[in-house]
């Protein structure tokens, strides 16, 4: 069984390295590929990463990236693996600002910067269950219904620790998920800008 749990991570970490891998692909390609591509070179890449290649190595190479990144939350997982599906569609830009506002209150309180610790609130507070759970259903509400699936299995693995972590803000959210939601609301607020800016000269008088 323990066995097995420090199997299942690295799988995950796998398949979560190789849906990066195929997205930076992308960034460089013509045209999107189809979903039976994305799902061969998630097998393919995924396999490179799990399996030890030797190479001096002792560890397989997403080793010694889950080394580096640790364990990922599942609310960042959940949202690359979903990008690979046909029906895909953006993320929310209010659930990116979300995301980045919590990041900017939550490290610093959590790095010790004040009295406050919300960190702690992930070790099984009621109140803070239901404040994520009311987030879900308001993610639901705003007909974001795959943000509020992720955030529930995000709960179920935390209730079944999937990870070695215990504390449920692990599970809901870690540094790369903030960067990510910073750069790409930033990224959403220039381009409305910039479009607009461009609107407004093609349609000026004279």
């Amino acid at each position: 069984m323990n066995s097995l749990m420090q199997i299942l991570p690295l799988i995950e970490l796998s398949i979560t390295s190789s849906v990066i891998c195929i997205w930076v692909l992308q960034k460089f390609a013509t045209n999107p590929f189809p979903f039976a591509v994305k799902l061969f070179l998630v097998l393919l890449i995924g396999n490179v990463l799990f399996w030890p290649l030797g190479l001096g190595m002792e560890l397989p190479l997403v080793a010694y990236v889950r080394g580096v990144t640790g364990d990922l939350s599942i609310v960042l997982t959940l949202l690359l693996w979903s990008s690979l599906l046909p029906s895909s569609q953006p993320t929310p830009i209010a659930f990116k600002f979300a995301v980045a506002i919590l990041a900017f209150c939550f490290y610093p309180f959590a790095l010790g910067f004040g009295m406050i610790d919300p960190y702690a609130w992930g070790y099984g507070s009621i109140t803070f269950l239901i404040a994520v759970l009311v987030f879900a259903v308001v993610c639901a509400l705003a007909n974001w219904t795959k943000g509020a699936w992720i955030i529930a299995i995000a709960i179920i693995a935390w209730a079944a620790q999937w990870h070695e972590s215990s504390n449920l803000w692990d599970y809901l959210l870690d540094p790369f998920l903030a960067i990510w939601a910073l750069i790409s609301f930033v990224g959403v607020i220039y381009r409305r800008r910039r479009d607009k800016a461009r609107s407004g000269y093609l349609f000026r008088p004279g």
